[in-house]
Parts: structure tokens; C-alpha cells; sequence
């Protein structure tokens, strides 16, 4: 009678439950890839794609890229 198991009595996992092990290799990825820092594109290239060439005289692209690097 009793052999039966009743479903609001059985217990269910948390869903953030998680396992060791796939936190130790989530760990072990982050720290081998988790710090890359984005490089800067180079100033001058965005400029000479972005614009048509002759329309910034080479004193004008280093002021520009002065500006924009600060």
C-alpha cells in the first residue's frame, strides 16, 4: 500500500545545483581566457578606412589621434 511514492514528497534538485567538476573546468577556462583584454584598433588605420585619403593633412591625423587617445 505504502510502495507507492507519492510525487509532492519526492525531493527534486535545486536548479543551481551544479557539479564540482564543471566548476573546477569553468575555473580553469576563465583563468586561461577570461583576462584577454581587447586591443585598441590603431588610430591611423580607422582613419584612412574611414576617410577618403588627401582629406586630413598628416598634422591634422596626429592631432586627431592625440585627441582620441586621451
Amino acid at each position: 500500500m505504502n510502495a507507492q511514492t507519492h510525487l509532492m514528497y519526492t525531493r527534486t534538485f535545486h536548479p543551481l545545483r551544479v557539479n564540482v567538476d564543471a566548476i573546477h573546468a569553468l575555473a580553469l577556462w576563465l583563468k586561461a581566457n577570461g583576462s584577454r583584454q581587447i586591443r585598441q584598433p590603431e588610430l591611423r588605420s580607422v582613419m584612412s578606412e574611414r576617410y577618403p585619403a588627401g582629406l586630413f593633412t598628416e598634422d591634422e591625423v596626429q592631432a586627431l589621434c592625440d585627441l582620441l587617445k586621451n
